[in-house]
């Protein structure tokens, strides 16, 4: 495959992810947060109704769904766009990391954060954050409790460029190869590299996969 038509599939593949993204998120707001609303709006029309009976377990009741729903509000507004993100790359790092560390209980992160970091622009901070996302679904396993494993990463600055270090440790040989050979891996090379104009590097050693993200 010729590097142009290589560049066009990853690029495909990005745009298609991205979608699957909105996707996914348009599903969560009709089946939850419209839903809700419109719970909310049916409460406070029976409340206004009969206001006279109106009682502290059901004032109660509809403070907490209303807490339920500005609480998912925050949740969507975050992952369409981390809140840190226009101030501090670390801490939107940190909070897409917040539910793998979650999810995998059991497995051990370190995450080596700078307490300061550049100016960076939104859209240079975005692709990083998707890349970094897209890898860690790609590479890690899909249930906590099938594999042990272990990740380093890593924010730091080189002279003038921004350098992403991302380290997975895997218990097998046979587990590395699985998650390190994928076709997706390499349409993510290739998308972080034109589009973000920076470079991305990817080797293993000793039951570890190395990914380096400079830009």
């Amino acid at each position: 495959m010729t590097s142009e038509k290589m560049i066009q599939k990853a690029l495909q593949w990005w745009s298609y992810r991205q979608a699957i993204k909105l996707f996914l998120e348009a599903e969560k707001i009709r089946d939850g947060l419209l839903q809700e609303s419109f719970t909310i709006r049916r409460s406070l029309d029976v409340l206004a109704i009969d206001n006279l009976s109106l009682s502290i377990d059901e004032i109660q009741e509809c403070s907490k769904k209303i807490e339920n729903f500005h609480h998912s509000l925050v949740q969507l507004s975050d992952r369409l766009c981390p809140t840190f993100i226009q101030d501090s790359l670390p801490l939107s790092i940190e909070y897409l990391l917040e539910p793998w560390l979650s999810f995998y209980p059991h497995s051990y992160f370190h995450i080596d954060m700078p307490d300061y970091w550049r100016y960076e622009p939104i859209e240079c901070s975005l692709i990083i954050l998707r890349a970094l996302e897209e890898l860690l679904i790609i590479t890690l396993p899909k249930s906590e409790s099938l594999i042990a494993f272990s990740m380093y990463i890593r924010l730091k600055k080189i002279r003038n460029m921004g350098q992403l270090v991302v380290k997975i440790s895997y218990p097998d040989i046979s587990t590395l190869i699985l998650h390190s050979q994928l076709p997706e891996l390499e349409y993510l090379y290739h998308s972080f590299n034109f589009l973000i104009s920076g470079k991305c590097l990817h080797y293993n050693n000793n039951l570890r996969s190395f990914w380096h993200f400079y830009w």
